[in-house]
């Protein structure tokens, strides 16, 4: 059983049969992704902030449970937020 919709088969037919073929510029474009994604992820600046003790050790414990170092996790949550991937939730009427 395939759960794939008809232009996804198609294609997954074409690889299978050998028709799909690469990209004439499959070498430059893969070269420019790579460049454009070090550029992103670059870390060039330096930040301090004081956090309570509570908050920190909570962030630490989170990064631990996830198998990464705090500092990437904080840098993580920042990235996210600012590029609107993360929201807050709307405030819940029945917690006034």
């Amino acid at each position: 059983m395939s759960n794939l919709d008809s232009e996804e088969q198609d294609i997954l037919n074409a690889f299978e049969t050998g028709r799909l073929q690469r990209a004439d510029n499959a070498e430059k474009d893969l070269e420019s992704h790579r460049a454009i994604a070090a550029a992103t992820f670059k870390k060039d600046a330096r930040i301090n902030i004081r956090l309570s003790s509570k908050d920190l050790r909570a962030l630490q414990a989170r990064a631990l449970k996830e198998g990464i170092p705090y500092q990437t996790l904080v840098s993580s949550i920042l990235h996210k937020f600012v590029d609107g991937q993360l929201v807050e939730k709307p405030a819940n009427p029945a917690n006034k």
